[in-house]
């Protein structure tokens, strides 16, 4: 009897333990993440997102590519017409007035912090970045992520081949001529090259200056602004472009970053691009590569001021459900870790968007290691922002843009004097502004 009992018992033990495990365990709750990354800056934030995953087991942030951002942000639109959208879109820079004109559709990060009792303080984030993407009250609008500004780099062979102190890279707009006329006469083919044309002649030139782009603390303060940049300044260096370019003293590219590939190659000794591509360059060139801060006009009172940055970041989108938002909410905390925030920062190239992770890329000697990758963070906060160099908020921007970037060729290319290719950039550009405004979602 005793036998069948505790064979009874064993029995029952088993079943309860088979029972036990075939109870499913709760599922994490999804949360899509559309981006417009690829390469090893794709594969680095999927890494964000299956770190995160393995650091809890509630939620699963489930990235998905959608294209470059204006493929990824169109798409985010038609998902949400369909009720399709995902909770989180990367979302560029200047598109940040489109988003927020869309204001039934987006749920503001500040918002969704204080409403989930996550920690969020825009004070704990680079001056430079939270100008960018706060209210006129100082309120987040979305998640800073991935940001970057423009600086100078330069060929250090082919400035000891010119006779150019290697160690000393150009300081304003007059040593760049000066540098690059030698680096020409010691049978270089091109002096100097930009890329991102608008973002760095244009857009950060003025912050840079501390000279207004637009009114209205760069559309910052309302949607009826308007664009300004056809001041004497910037017609100047325009125009000082258009007369190095018949040299090949400064020779121009073309448009996004095109202009890369010629600096990688050996082709121009100097470069201003974004400081987010110092990691390409470092792979691809054959050659010991310097760095500097952008140049500037030293005759400008207040110049250097600080550059503006450039990038993306991240919207919430409404109508998700609720236990969504609590995980999107924990992600962002995840994010704002200055652990992460350091390892996204120097293994992309991105500047760190919080105090905490600069610190902690000095302390683990990460710059010291790496000559060049602080420029940019001290480029940024070299001064405190003011209402020309905090940011742009312009609707339509990216036209805008395009259509600045027309008449900035016509100008080197002499079709149109400066002063009258700038001037029709402004015009074209307020007509897109007024229209921006007339039909704004």
């Amino acid at each position: 009897m005793a036998e069948i009992m505790g064979r009874l018992a064993l029995i029952a033990v088993a079943a309860l333990a088979w029972g036990a495990g075939a109870i499913p365990a709760i599922a994490a709750t999804d949360i899509a993440w559309w981006h417009a990354m690829s390469g090893e800056l794709g594969r680095q934030l999927d890494k964000l997102a299956s770190d995160f995953n393995a650091s809890q087991s509630e939620y699963r942030v489930v990235p998905t590519y959608k294209g470059n951002y204006t493929q990824t942000v169109t798409a985010a639109i038609f998902a949400f017409r369909s009720s399709s959208q995902p909770a989180i879109v990367q979302v560029n820079e200047i598109a940040t007035a489109t988003m927020m004109a869309a204001k039934g559709a987006v749920y503001p990060v500040y918002e969704l912090m204080r409403d989930e009792k996550e920690a969020f303080s825009p004070a704990d984030y680079l001056p430079a970045v939270t100008g960018y993407y706060t209210d006129l009250s100082g309120n987040m609008l979305s998640f800073p992520f991935n940001a970057s500004t423009p600086i100078l780099y330069y060929n250090k062979t082919l400035f000891r081949r010119a006779g150019l102190d290697p160690e000393s890279p150009p300081t304003t707009w007059p040593d760049v001529g000066t540098m690059a006329k030698r680096l020409l006469d010691a049978g270089v083919v091109c002096g100097f090259t930009t890329a991102w044309p608008s973002w760095v002649n244009v857009e950060n030139f003025s912050a840079y200056h501390n000279l207004a782009l637009a009114t209205r603390s760069n559309g910052l303060g309302g949607l009826d602004a308007e664009l300004v940049f056809n001041n004497p300044v910037v017609v100047r260096h325009v125009a000082q472009l258009a007369d190095w370019q018949k040299t090949m003293i400064y020779d121009y590219s073309g448009r996004a970053t095109a202009a890369e590939p010629r600096f990688q190659r050996g082709e121009c000794g100097i470069f201003i691009g974004s400081s987010a591509t110092r990691a390409d360059i470092v792979t691809n060139a054959q050659f010991e590569v310097g760095y500097g801060r952008l140049p500037y006009w030293p005759d400008i009172s207040g110049a250097p001021q600080n550059t503006m940055i450039g990038g993306a970041t991240l919207w919430v989108l409404r109508g998700r459900p609720e236990a969504e938002y609590k995980g999107v909410a924990k992600f962002f905390a995840y994010l704002s870790k200055p652990e992460i925030q350091a390892a996204w920062h120097q293994h992309t190239g991105y500047l760190p968007i919080t105090k905490a992770a600069y610190d902690l890329s000095r302390a683990q000697g990460f710059y010291d290691r790496n000559p060049g990758t602080a420029i940019s963070i001290e480029q940024i906060t070299l001064k405190p922002p003011t209402e020309h160099s905090r940011g742009l908020r312009l609707g339509s921007f990216v036209l805008i843009r395009a259509a600045i970037e027309d008449e900035f060729e016509q100008a080197i290319r002499g079709d149109k004097p400066a002063k009258a290719a700038l001037d029709a950039a402004v015009e074209r550009g307020n007509k897109l502004l007024r229209q921006f405004e007339r039909t704004k979602p």
